[in-house]
């Protein structure tokens, strides 16, 4: 079985489309096709069921999926061997993240990361969902919860804070918030309830609050709601600098914490490249939580 054909196998396997992953090997789709087409006579089994929707995995797909990925590790174990773990960080790294800490962590931590090792390139995946490692539809990701199940490496990298929060534009057209119990006079901002897809976001059962006025599964949206003055919604402490005129409300009566964690495939603990831009990483985000949060405290 040729690498090259397993190589064009694991791409259409995660991007789920000949067109999606030809711009990912930089080669024509009806190449990539032809390639399949190939790899699956070889084999004498389908490997995907084609739909309008795209390319699934067929049942020999799935089989051969774990096999293809123990391959690529292996190629890219034998490169990170011949470099040296001298040498700086190299090639693609994709990570997978909630929008909170993709708009407001990542961004500054993985550009630092990249400012050392000028040969990296990062890709993040900012979206409100659990990804799939196991797909490899990213290479890491940081989830606000541990994973129940999977042959997956899970590291917790720190804990961070949220607070209710409001722009003094809005505080001071609206009644004072003296207890949680005035919060139902007010406009709240918060996730649209059936599309929180990990508990650990309820973050307004906590305040016994039901009914969101405005409502979205983006944090950047929730965000800038907050920031124009539009109503009262948790915050994450490490965003309030991104937010001027932004300020705690009831800090001493709501206050809750939540762990960020590092996820990865437990295959790529033996890949030398992802040990330590994971190690750069963790580093980096618990330093810039650190920073961001004691801004925020300067702010109140």
């Amino acid at each position: 079985m040729d690498w090259d054909d397993l190589r064009v196998f694991l791409a259409v396997a995660r991007q789920e489309s000949l067109s999606s992953a030809a711009r990912v090997l930089r080669i024509d789709p009806a190449t990539v096709g032809r390639r399949i087409a190939r790899l699956e006579e070889a084999l004498g089994q389908p490997l995907f069921a084609k739909s309008p929707q795209g390319y699934a995995l067929s049942d020999a797909g799935q089989r051969l999926l774990d096999h293809a990925v123990r391959a690529e590790q292996a190629m890219v174990g034998a490169a990170d061997a011949l470099r040296g773990s001298s040498a700086g960080l190299t090639g693609q790294v994709r990570i997978g993240a909630p929008d909170g800490c993709a708009n407001f962590l990542l961004p500054q931590v993985v550009a630092a990361i990249c400012d050392a090792n000028p040969g990296l390139e990062v890709q993040i995946i900012a979206l409100p969902r659990v990804f799939n490692l196991s797909r490899r539809e990213a290479d890491m990701a940081v989830a606000v919860s541990r994973p129940g199940a999977g042959r997956l490496s899970v590291q917790r990298l720190a804990d961070y804070r949220l607070h209710l929060a409001a722009h003094r534009d809005y505080l001071d057209r609206h009644p004072p918030i003296r207890s949680l119990a005035d919060l139902r006079g007010h406009r709240v901002v918060g996730y649209i309830p059936d599309m929180i897809f990990d508990k650990e976001l309820d973050y307004l059962a906590e305040a016994e609050l039901s009914t969101v006025p405005l409502a979205s599964n983006s944090v950047s949206v929730q965000f800038n709601w907050l920031r124009t003055g539009a109503g009262i919604g948790i915050v994450h402490d490490f965003a309030l600098p991104a937010g001027p005129g932004l300020v705690r409300v009831l800090p001493g009566l709501l206050s809750l914490r939540r762990s960020f964690y590092l996820i990865r495939h437990a295959d790529d603990r033996r890949l030398d490249r992802l040990n330590r831009f994971a190690t750069a990483l963790a580093h980096g985000l618990r330093q810039e939580l650190v920073r961001l949060e004691t801004a925020a405290q300067r702010m109140t």
